[in-house]
């Protein structure tokens, strides 16, 4: 039996994030019994278009529970101000109250070296907090968990950093051709206002299309129709199980296997 409980936290930057990024990964694990929770350091406050900050955030709040509900998987907001995210010990104790909270066996963020300053601070303050989420000292009001969490990061959007570089070659891709494709594009539709932000910000008439494109782009890489990819973090002071390439192994791919 495995010593991590079969827990998975995601906690990403902006309410969409999770789908964008992970969700056809989530779908498969939720199909082997694992407990989801998907969760948002902002609400999403400069995503809207045509409306208010507060009407954006209510409105963005609720997408992300209806998408998160498609799932069966529970969603929580931080509620911190989008485009104005930072590090703070505040910040660092609540994450490690919702990961003690849900017993986290597995967290999932983004990756360190992603393209958008939210998401590399996400990484940070995630990083920071599932470290110590184990040890007793932590002033949460939350009991520590048995064994500190393992730790994913998620891919960054055309597998480039900040300054267009290609990232390091992922560790394992996700197949999620087929049922765990469509559960992903089930959960985006939910995000209707990142539609009219996309066309706004990048003239992108289909969002939810060009994410199937990515997707496809990745499957290309390892010979499957869509995939997702990951990195596991494997330095000091995190356990180097690799719990879901083991729950996910009849999914999982690696680039050098098709280049064969």
């Amino acid at each position: 039996m495995s010593r991590f409980a079969k827990n998975l936290l995601i906690i990403q930057a902006h309410p969409d994030d999770a789908e964008a990024w992970s969700a056809g990964t989530l779908s498969l694990l939720k199909d082997k019994g694992w407990t989801i929770t998907i969760a948002s350091l902002t609400a999403g406050n400069m995503g809207g278009v045509g409306m208010s900050e507060e009407e954006t955030v209510a409105t963005r709040v609720e997408e992300a529970k209806a998408a998160a509900a498609a799932l069966g998987a529970n969603f929580h907001c931080f509620m911190r101000r989008d485009a104005y995210l930072f590090d703070s010990e505040e910040l660092r104790i609540e994450v490690v109250s919702l990961i003690r909270k849900v017993k986290a066996g597995v967290v999932i963020t983004h990756a360190p070296f992603d393209y958008h300053q939210d998401h590399r601070t996400t990484c940070q303050v995630v990083d920071a907090a599932a470290i110590v989420s184990s040890l007793p000292n932590v002033p949460s009001p939350e009991p520590p968990l048995d064994i500190t969490p393992l730790l994913y990061h998620g891919m960054p959007m055309s597998l480039s950093d900040p300054l267009g570089n290609p990232v390091p070659e992922p560790h394992f891709f996700v197949d999620i051709s087929g049922k765990p494709m469509e559960k992903k594009m089930e959960m985006l539709t939910h995000h209707k206002t990142q539609q009219d932000l996309m066309r706004l910000m990048h003239k992108m008439d289909d969002f939810f299309g060009e994410m199937r494109i990515f997707n496809a782009e990745l499957g290309a890489m390892v010979g499957c129709a869509e995939a997702e990819c990951y990195w596991q973090h494997l330095g000091g002071g995190y356990q180097k199980d690799p719990l879901l390439q083991e729950e996910l192994a009849p999914y999982i791919r690696h680039r050098e296997e098709n280049q064969k």
